[in-house]
Parts: structure tokens; C-alpha cells; sequence
């Protein structure tokens, strides 16, 4: 493909209609997972366990009755620990939306909703309603951890979903190491982001018209925007449905280690498939694991050399993808 044809399909892709303000929901991700990073034990043990309970019992049927009979008037606002689970829930589109149907008959929306992390959220409403339907359990994350201070284990029955809650919670656990570098919460970053979000479910679409089997790895700069988007359930399926007919997943169970043979698999051929489509660079600074930026770095200077064939089926054994010299040894 010569450059017209390149800048053509850049555009096509673009023209992607998105009803969220990504850049916004970016940057709210971000600190939102700083603080639950920065306070550690929602990522395993009692208060992980316990966090689980109180969203499937708790915080999921007080969001139903509210958006079923508007019982405030007032924007609701979810309990730290409650939105750490319904973060990582929602961040499986197709078993969130199951999972929400199969018990509430319809998805349960993020809209009207705000943040526990929101500077000057009055929470006395939520919270009021949440002792009138759950007077022996208290809304604040905080006094829930104090009660747990000591415990081993705790038992609060089987969970209410088939999707394991607390597997998912592990696999996110490590998203913002990732994605917490200074350049990923400029405004001109996530802009660019955004674009190449687009472009990256553009590419999607082309693969499905070509009969092209890949499995697509999102760089970080790509996920963080696609989490965002994930993250307002109802928009995510009502932009997505025009133009697959379905909801595409998110596939979080596939490891970014060195030693992942399918995830580094499917990141050499999405860079082939993204630069032969678009004529532009995919593995970007700031967008990899951290200890490749320098491979990005170098990349930026001279450039990619395609991957053969059994490159791309046997990742492990192409040492010198670069002409460089420098080992393919780029993860996501």
C-alpha cells in the first residue's frame, strides 16, 4: 500500500463514532487506580474477598433499585472498594453484560454514577440509602477495612456470579505499573491515544472483512484508552454494535510475560498487520512495557523490519526483528 492508501484507511478509521469523552475517562482511570494502588490490600486477601461481597450484595443491588424507581435525585456514588471490583468486572464487556442480565434483566450502567474519588462528591444521600437497605453494614470502605485488621480468612458464602470476581481483580493488579508513567496522562498523549484506540478496532474490522486470524494485542497507551471505553458499559455496546454487530471482548486472561508465546505472537503480527494498513509506527515510546522503551526508542530511529512467516508463528526464535540488531523482544 502506498501512502494515499495509508492516510485513506488513517482516516476511515478515525471516522469512528465514540460517544465518551475518552481523553476524560483516561485520566480519571488513572487516578482512580493510584489510589487503590497506593493502598495495596484491595489487591488480595480478607479485604479483596470481602470487597467482592459487598458488591455483589451490596453496591450491585443498590445501583439497580436506584436506576429502576430513581429512588435519588442525586448522583450516586459508589464505595472505593465497591468500584475496584466493578472496575474489573466491567472490564470483561461480554460477562458483565451476561452476568448483569441473567440477575437484573438489563446492564448495569456507570451513567449517573460518580467516582468515590471525586473532590467535593457529597456521598450523604448514597450513603443514607445505603444504611436504609443495609443498616448492619457500613458504607465506608475505611471502617470496613479496621473490622477485617487481623483477619485470616472470612466467610461470606459463594459468590453470586460465575465469573471468578476475585481472578479478575488479580489480573488488573499489575495494569497501573503499566500505564503510570508522567507522558501516558498528557493531554496531547491520550489524544494520540484515542486515534490509535480507533485505529486499533479498525484494524479489528479489516481482519474480520479479510478473514484474517490474528489475535490482536493492544499496546498500553491502546488498552488504557480501551479500558476507559469498557468502563461506560452502555456506551461500549451501543459504539461497538453498529459496527461489529456484537460486543468485542477483552481478553485479560492472556499474560504480557517475556515467556507468553501467544501474547508475543499476536503482538508481532498486529505490528505487521497495524504498518501494513496504516504505514504508521506501532510500538511507540511510553506505549510498552517499561523495560522496552528503549527498544521503542531505537525503533523510532530505524524502523521495523517486517517479520517473516515463521517469525510470526515462532516469535521465541526471531532474534533480530529489528535491523538494528536489537532482539524482538517487545511484549505489549
Amino acid at each position: 500500500m502506498g501512502k494515499a492508501a495509508h492516510e485513506m484507511e488513517w482516516s476511515k478509521a478515525q471516522e469512528t463514532s465514540v460517544s465518551v469523552d475518552l481523553v476524560k475517562a483516561a485520566k480519571q482511570q488513572l487516578r482512580f487506580l493510584a489510589v487503590v494502588d497506593s493502598i495495596g490490600c484491595l489487591y488480595d486477601g480478607p479485604t479483596l474477598h470481602y470487597a467482592v461481597y459487598r458488591y455483589e450484595n451490596c453496591w450491585l443491588p443498590l445501583l439497580a433499585k436506584n436506576t429502576e424507581s430513581l429512588v435519588l435525585k442525586e448522583p450516586l456514588v459508589v464505595p472505593l472498594d465497591c468500584e475496584w471490583i466493578w472496575h474489573c468486572h466491567r472490564l470483561n464487556p461480554v460477562q458483565y453484560k451476561i452476568d448483569c442480565e441473567e440477575i437484573y434483566g438489563r446492564i448495569l450502567d456507570n451513567q449517573n454514577v460518580l467516582s468515590s474519588i471525586i473532590e467535593g462528591t457529597s456521598m450523604r444521600q448514597t450513603e443514607r440509602l445505603w444504611n436504609h437497605m443495609y443498616p448492619t453494614e457500613s458504607y465506608h470502605f475505611e471502617q470496613c477495612c479496621q473490622s477485617l485488621m487481623g483477619t485470616n480468612c472470612i466467610n461470606m458464602g459463594a459468590q453470586r456470579f460465575k465469573y471468578d470476581l476475585t481472578a479478575a481483580v488479580k489480573r488488573q493488579c499489575s495494569f497501573f505499573n503499566k500505564v503510570s508513567k508522567s507522558i501516558i496522562n498528557d493531554d496531547c498523549y491520550l489524544e494520540e491515544a484515542v486515534a490509535r484506540y480507533k485505529a486499533f478496532l479498525h484494524l479489528i474490522k479489516r481482519n474480520e472483512e479479510r478473514y484474517v486470524k490474528c489475535f490482536c494485542v493492544p499496546t498500553y497507551d491502546i488498552d488504557l484508552i480501551w479500558h476507559s471505553h469498557q468502563l461506560n458499559p452502555l456506551s461500549y455496546c451501543d459504539d461497538l454494535k453498529p459496527i461489529f454487530g456484537k460486543i468485542i471482548s477483552h481478553n485479560d486472561h492472556i499474560s504480557d510475560s517475556p515467556v507468553d508465546n501467544k501474547h508475543k505472537i499476536g503482538l508481532a503480527q498486529t505490528t505487521k498487520l497495524w504498518e501494513d494498513i496504516f504505514g504508521r509506527k506501532y510500538l511507540i515510546t511510553g506505549a510498552m512495557f517499561k523495560s522496552d522503551d528503549k527498544i521503542a526508542r531505537c525503533y523510532s530511529i530505524v524502523g521495523f523490519k517486517t517479520c517473516d512467516s515463521q517469525c510470526a508463528e515462532e516469535v521465541t526464535s526471531c532474534a533480530k526483528c529489528f535491523s538494528c540488531g536489537v532482539g524482538f523482544t517487545t511484549y505489549g
